[in-house]
This record gives C-alpha cells, sequence and structure tokens, in this order.
C-alpha cells in the first residue's frame, strides 16, 4: 500500500525558521492545519512543536485539535454557513467574518453558550474572494463592535487563492490605515491587522512588510518551505517534509505507443501521438495510488530518471527508459509533492499516514 511519510525533523526546522523571522519582526502568527485534513498524528505534531494558534477552514478539524489540547487557540477562516455556526462558536475561539448577519448569528449563540468569541473582519483588498469592501467598513464595524459576547480583534484579508492577486506593500499599507482610522474613530483598540498568509511572507524577507502588519496565517511555507512570489524553496528551509512512497504492482518493457484505434479515456483524454516513437520500447512501471487519491501533475519522482505518463483511479504509469536503477516490482518509489497533491493524499482514507525522523 502507498503511504506519506511526515519527517518531524524538517517540520521542526521549518517552524523554528519561521518562529525566529517572526519573532525577529514582531509579528504573531498561526499555523494554518487545513492541509493535514484533522489526521489526529499529524496534528499532535504541530502541537508538540509547540504551536499554540491552529487555523483551519473545517469545524471537525478544529474539534480534534481542541481533544488534542484544549489550550490551543483555534480560529475558523471561512464564512460559516448558518446551520454550522453553533459547533463553530463552540470549536472556535476566533472567526473571520464579512457578513453581518452571519455576526448577529455568532453573537446570539456566542450569548448561549456563555462564551465569548473573536472575530476578525475580512476586508477585500482586489483578489474577490470573501471580504468587505473598504468604503463600507467603517459603518460595517460601528453595527458589530458593541455587540454582546463578541470582540473584534482584528482586521484581515485574503491575497492570491482566487485570481492570483499578490500582496504588495501599498496594498498592506491601505489594510494598516483601515485600522488607524477605525480606532481613532470609535475610540477601539484593534489588536491584529492579519494581512499576512505564506504568499507574504517574501516581502517580510525582504524588509517590504509595513510595520501595522502584525498577524500571520501559515500553512503551505511551513509545510514546503516555499517562497511563493519566486515558486522555489526558501534558503534554510526544506520542501520535503512530506513524502509519498507508492510501491511497483508491474514492470513490463512496452510500446511506447498504444495500439488501436483511439478515443477519449475516462478522464475525456485523447492520447496525443507521437510518430517518430513508432517502433520503439521502454520500461513502463505502474505503481500503487491513483487518481482516486491524487492528481499525478502535483507529483515530482525523486528519480529524475523517471517519467510521469498518466493515470487512472488507482493506477500511476510510469515510464522508466531502459529502467537504469533496475527497478523491480515490489520496489517502492518515492515522490515529492505540491501543495494540492499533499491535500489529495492526506484527503485520502487510502494511503497510510507515518511519522519519520
Amino acid at each position: 500500500m502507498a503511504y506519506l511519510t511526515l519527517n518531524k525533523t524538517k517540520l521542526k526546522e521549518n517552524y523554528e525558521f519561521l518562529k525566529n523571522i517572526f519573532e525577529e519582526n514582531g509579528v504573531a502568527w498561526g499555523v494554518v492545519s487545513k492541509l493535514l485534513c484533522g489526521n489526529r498524528l499529524y496534528l499532535q505534531e504541530l502541537i508538540n512543536l509547540g504551536v499554540d494558534e491552529i487555523h483551519d477552514s473545517r469545524i471537525s478539524n478544529l474539534a480534534m485539535v481542541k481533544r488534542l489540547n484544549p489550550d490551543v487557540q483555534t480560529v475558523y477562516i471561512k464564512p460559516v454557513s448558518k446551520r454550522n455556526v453553533g459547533k463553530m462558536v463552540e470549536f472556535a475561539d476566533v472567526s473571520l467574518n464579512s457578513e453581518l448577519e452571519t455576526i448577529h448569528w455568532i453573537s446570539e449563540e456566542a450569548v448561549r453558550q456563555n462564551k465569548n468569541h473573536k472575530i476578525i473582519i475580512m476586508v477585500e483588498t482586489g483578489d474577490l474572494r470573501e471580504g468587505v469592501m473598504g468604503e463600507q467598513l467603517i459603518d460595517f464595524y460601528s453595527q458589530v463592535f458593541n455587540l454582546p459576547n463578541l470582540e473584534v480583534i482584528g482586521l484581515g484579508t485574503n491575497l492570491n487563492c482566487l485570481n492570483g492577486v499578490m500582496p504588495s506593500t501599498d496594498k498592506l499599507i491601505q489594510l494598516s490605515l483601515y485600522k488607524q482610522i477605525i480606532e481613532l474613530k470609535f475610540n477601539k483598540k484593534i489588536p491584529w491587522v492579519s494581512a499576512g498568509t505564506s504568499v507574504t511572507i517574501p516581502l517580510m524577507l525582504t524588509h517590504q512588510l509595513p510595520k501595522g502588519i502584525n498577524h500571520f496565517r501559515v500553512g503551505e511555507t511551513l509545510f514546503f518551505g516555499v517562497d511563493l512570489f519566486e515558486e522555489k524553496v526558501i534558503e534554510g528551509m526544506h520542501g520535503d517534509v512530506f513524502e509519498l512512497h507508492a510501491e511497483i504492482i508491474e514492470m513490463q518493457e512496452k510500446p511506447m505507443l498504444p495500439v488501436g484505434n483511439l478515443a477519449a479515456n475516462p478522464q475525456g483524454e485523447v492520447a496525443e501521438i507521437d510518430e517518430s516513437l513508432y517502433g520503439q520500447t521502454s520500461f513502463r512501471a505502474i505503481v500503487d495510488i491513483g487518481l482516486l487519491d491524487v492528481d499525478p501533475k502535483y507529483l515530482q519522482p525523486t528519480d529524475d530518471s523517471i517519467e510521469l505518463l498518466g493515470a487512472s483511479s488507482d493506477m500511476i504509469i510510469l515510464n522508466l527508459g531502459e529502467n537504469p536503477n533496475k527497478y523491480q516490482v515490489g520496489d517502492i518509489l518515492t515522490f515529492d509533492l505540491k501543495y494540492m497533491g499533499a491535500l489529495g493524499i492526506l484527503n485520502s482514507d487510502y494511503v497510510d499516514k507515518k511519522v519519520i525522523d
């Protein structure tokens, strides 16, 4: 069976790298754990690092965090649906919000549960996902800051997750100015300007982060060490915290081109034919994982001589050329993962999850 490994030593080194950078810049931060899909083993590894704030977009995952350590501050990071407000208030200490009616429901539920709930008001800064329009923010704040059992602890924004709009110094300065305006107008302190996600880290590393930005929500860079501006691993971090291991279940020398009349496969694709390959053969391996678990475009074999050819629901097909490394049936191949590849595998019940040193 294919299995996924998390290297806890590399995860710890990535965490310490980020922790030091944030401390140097006077920035608070929490770890976005949605990639882990509520996996108890991997969430425990986060908590073992000393993480005291965990963000997620699934209430059940936050419930797991609370079961593992009730002292961790939990943050729900998408607008909550009406039918889930009760569970959200039960398991999340903080939530990100952009709808007045929803915030009223949260306040009412917090009163019922005799809890104080904190909110971050999300502000639209150009990527057109969730967020209050800037010109409406003052009126929006005026209608929520006095609601019972509710505390507005921050303004936030989200960039790059829908239309790919990148963070900039100008956009982040604007968000900081909104905070200053609200504090002056209402004589209220707003502790956080939560404008940082993994995509914003390069601005901090290059000293372009405005001083008003004092809170980050980080997942991808912690787990993959990636600079999302340059699409490369940040020096001093690890890009291979996660690795996929899959077993060869067939190894045969076969023609390089299919034989017969071609039609669309179950994925709706028709094979492209390179006529220069007629008559040639290569060794082809099949491994025990498929599209049900992961899209092959998010995988990279650690052996550069291996080429990904395609996949069906439960198998991935590889071209090994002349098989210079003499792979055989039963051998284990290792793959590096992109974020979406790891997400698919972590959401699959068919792939074992392990922790290694």
